[in-house]
């Protein structure tokens, strides 16, 4: 994919991140440029390359958007934003009494997405994603690293679509339109590796970080995840049946969590108990 050349002139400075910068066109209220660092060439493309992908799977997506390079030669995606969307945790934080109607659209979401077969030649294995984030953890134990490594190898392999960030942050609507975003760690396998991620947004992760990213108390996430789960995995099945089955996977996030935050992480490692 060849890039298209732009102008940063017609662009203002709105953001930025690990990995690059984000702006916004200066005309167009639409448009928007997610830029990289200088160097980072094949990033983008691989980024707009997944998105295609997955878009052409028929998955709810916005249409993804051009390659670019800007004179200084920093490469980056333009698109255009989806106007006056807004996400299922900021929705439910704004009309907390929406919780229960919030989360079983979010659930039939990922009922969906979870019952999408994907070419698994085409993806990332789940598990292998795991397998190399447990191979470069420097925390654990060789003990503890062949007892998690065994838990993932022994989960059944599902050849269905995975989002691989599923916050309920990462899903927004308009209207009735609904669409996933952020789609970046998108791989296939088991959909429990998938909604253990919505577990740890709810009621794993604490209090600050839950009103600062989802802005909300952790008692209305946790209530989220109480009108989540039985939708999802059905009203005959105990609560606390699902939570005993979602919480190893949630605790492997652990395995995220501590490559970003570069230590140990004891809270989130609770999760493993009955793993290590």
């Amino acid at each position: 994919m060849e890039a298209i050349k732009i102008s940063l002139n017609d662009y203002v400075l709105s953001g930025g991140g690990a990995n690059g910068e984000s702006f916004n066109h200066k005309k167009d209220s639409s448009m928007m440029l997610k830029l990289y660092f200088p160097g980072k060439i094949q990033q983008p493309l691989d980024e707009m390359n997944l998105a295609r992908k997955v878009y052409e799977m028929g998955i709810p997506t916005p249409e993804p958007g051009e390659y670019v390079v800007t004179e200084d030669g920093r490469y980056g995606i333009r698109f255009h934003r989806i106007m006056d969307k807004k996400s299922y945790s900021r929705a439910t934080a704004d009309e907390p009494e929406k919780v229960g109607q919030f989360a079983a659209e979010f659930a039939g979401m990922c009922t969906q997405l979870h019952s999408i077969h994907v070419d698994t030649t085409q993806f990332e294995n789940v598990k292998h994603r795991y397998f190399t984030l447990l191979e470069q953890n420097p925390f654990f134990s060789s003990a503890e690293k062949d007892a998690i490594g065994k838990f993932i190898s022994d989960t059944p392999d599902e050849d269905t679509a995975i989002h691989g960030d599923l916050q309920y942050s990462n899903a927004i609507f308009v209207g009735d339109k609904r669409y996933f975003i952020d789609l970046g760690d998108f791989c296939w396998g088991n959909h429990l590796f998938d909604i253990a991620m919505v577990y740890v947004c709810c009621c794993l992760s604490d209090e600050e970080f839950i009103l600062e990213t989802f802005h909300m108390p952790k008692s209305l996430a946790i209530k989220f995840w109480e009108c989540f789960a039985p939708v999802y995995f059905g009203k005959d099945i105990p609560l606390k049946t699902i939570e005993d089955t979602i919480r190893p996977y949630a605790g492997l996030k652990t395995l995220i969590i501590e490559r970003d935050t570069k230590r140990p992480m004891p809270e989130f490692r609770e999760a493993l108990r009955g793993i290590i």
